[in-house]
């Protein structure tokens, strides 16, 4: 049954039907051509994926995260970043990273990120003589912050899946973010400069309290909505509510949205959460598939036998993973293979809310790794280049992120520290 599923799901995939209809078609050949189960259990599963109250945080999440994207706060942050950084050499670089560093605890979405600041950004680094394709690959890098740095969306997904608490998770996200922020933030000064790239820069430096005045009640969100959830005021999904309100009044205090642009706000907003929605749902019946024919009981039993420590069930982990997350959406596999994955690292003794970010963070690498990097594409999108110029830049970007990868597999602190 996982063969024949698995094979109907890549094929489909291949000749270009979108994620979630393989996934459900696959799971459609699975219950209808090895179970004698009704049809009508498709659609009982897809509504049960569904009907689970911290799901409700994803739309309300993206919906802030639109809102502030769209009232100007992409700008403000990198005059404020700026004016922190103008002094040093490459200090367009840093402000690349930080504003992304800083832009996801707003948004929540890489893609967005990519797009909002890279819109601001990517010209911005050209014109102080940087390559357009090194400008390009070090966005998309940096916008896979946004899934490690709370509110992220995938980390919501795997606290449902392998009920894990979403508010442990957030927190735990904070220091591979961190990590990962001064890591990239230190090797493009460095590669910058054992490139040879100089630094031409014809703009003024920003004013730092201006600057801080202008961006300093999108800052307070985050603070807002995390201190909120670990002050214990409110849970996650109403954090998301509370979010939405405090972007759509802070995008009529900065008035660069009208009605039309929050007409358009609402239906991306709609779009993208149905998109996220359709996923997990069909996700769902393809775990439900599985779990009935007593496939995950298997593969844990399987894996438990072949690897006999944690470390070489991590690697091993890590590069089926990282493999996986090149060609499958980071939602979908997170709902299939949580549940599987989860209970085989408490096995081995391995703390669920750091296996988590170990997922997810290996998983959202498929953003900037081909064939399918959405990252990548935004950030072609924006600079409108092929993605081919951004490949000799990207490799050791990839490389960095990987060794980064290493250190929070196996140096637990790094995502725990913040936890009890």
């Amino acid at each position: 049954m996982l063969p024949v599923m698995i094979a109907a799901m890549t094929l489909l995939m291949l000749i270009g039907i979108p994620v979630a209809v393989a996934i459900g078609l696959a799971s459609l050949i699975g219950i209808g051509g090895f179970t004698t189960l009704p049809l009508v259990v498709l659609p009982q599963q897809a509504y049960v994926a569904l009907d689970k109250f911290p799901l409700a945080a994803i739309p309300f999440f993206i919906l802030a995260g639109n809102l502030m994207t769209a009232g100007g706060i992409s700008r403000r942050l990198v005059e404020l970043v700026e004016s922190c950084v103008y002094s040093i050499r490459g200090g367009i670089l840093l402000t690349c990273v930080f504003t992304a560093l800083i832009f996801g605890a707003v948004s929540g979405s890489s893609v967005a990120t990519t797009l909002a600041i890279g819109a601001v950004l990517i010209p911005a680094m050209v014109r102080r003589g940087y390559p357009v394709g090194f400008a390009a690959a070090l966005q998309a890098t940096a916008a896979e912050l946004s899934v490690l740095i709370p509110p992220s969306i995938p980390m919501i997904i795997y606290g449902l899946a392998a009920d894990v608490s979403v508010g442990d998770l957030f927190l735990a996200g904070t220091g591979p973010g961190i990590l990962v922020a001064v890591a990239l933030s230190a090797f493009a000064l460095f590669y910058s400069r054992r490139k040879g790239f100089v630094e031409l820069r014809d703009e003024a430096r920003p004013p730092f309290l201006p600057a801080l005045k202008g961006a300093g009640l999108a800052l307070m969100m985050p603070v807002i909505v995390l201190g909120g959830i670990y002050g214990g005021v409110f849970t996650p999904t109403e954090a998301s509510v509370i979010a939405v309100g405090y972007s759509l009044l802070v995008s009529l205090v900065y008035r660069e949205i009208d009605l039309r642009g929050f007409g358009d706000v609402i239906k991306r907003s709609a779009i993208s959460s149905a998109i996220v929605m359709f996923i997990v749902s069909m996700a769902g019946i393809f775990s439900f598939a599985l779990t009935r024919a007593g496939i995950p009981a298997a593969i844990g039993a399987w894996i438990v036998e072949s690897f006999t420590s944690p470390i070489s069930f991590l690697i091993a982990v890590n590069v089926f993973l990282f493999v996986l997350g090149m060609f499958i959406e980071t939602s979908a596999a997170i709902v299939v293979l949580g549940p599987i994955l989860a209970p085989v690292a408490v096995h081995y003794g391995i703390d669920p809310v750091h296996f988590g970010i170990i997922m997810i963070f290996n998983l959202a690498m498929g953003m900037i790794t081909p064939p399918l990097g959405v990252n990548l594409f935004a950030a072609c999108a924006v600079a409108n280049i092929g993605i081919e110029k951004m490949i000799p830049y990207l490799l050791p970007l990839v490389g960095l992120i990987l060794i980064c990868l290493g250190f929070v597999t196996f140096v637990p602190a790094i995502s725990l520290f913040l936890i009890g």
